[in-house]
């Protein structure tokens, strides 16, 4: 059978949009206690660089808007040292970091936490795999 899907137009993130319900809190965490780098404001939004992406908080526009948002994998170095540094931040963690996935080559492992508004964020760090103790 033939591949017939159309070549790929898609080639990455540009941003991501996370609803607020207060948009000076939600700036404030996210730039103060997260510590990405804030890009610009705009009525009723805030703007934000992660990497090549773009954040975007925004205040619902109507009851329709409101929903919760999908969870934002936030990648770092070490997630033992970014867990550590963002507790002394005040960032509160829902969960702290454990490894959810192993092979032989590398362990995935995550933090989860919550900002102002109750979206859930996550750390996550691809590590190299723990050779066992035979």
């Amino acid at each position: 059978m033939a591949n017939t899907a159309p070549s790929p137009v898609i080639s990455q993130i540009g941003q991501i949009a996370i609803n607020v319900k207060n948009l000076d809190d939600a700036t404030a965490f996210y730039r103060d206690r997260l510590g990405l780098t804030f890009l610009f404001e705009a009525p009723g939004m805030a703007f934000f660089q992660c990497g090549e992406v773009r954040l975007m908080l925004a205040i619902p526009e109507g009851p329709d808007a409101q929903q919760a948002s999908s969870i934002i994998y936030y990648r770092v170095k070490d997630i033992t040292r970014a867990f550590g540094d963002l507790q002394s931040a005040g960032v509160t963690f829902v969960a702290e970091p454990h490894c959810v996935h192993r092979t032989a080559a590398s362990e995935l492992w995550m933090a989860f936490l919550r900002d102002p508004s109750d979206n859930l964020l996550a750390l996550m760090e691809d590590r190299p795999a723990v050779a066992s103790k035979a």
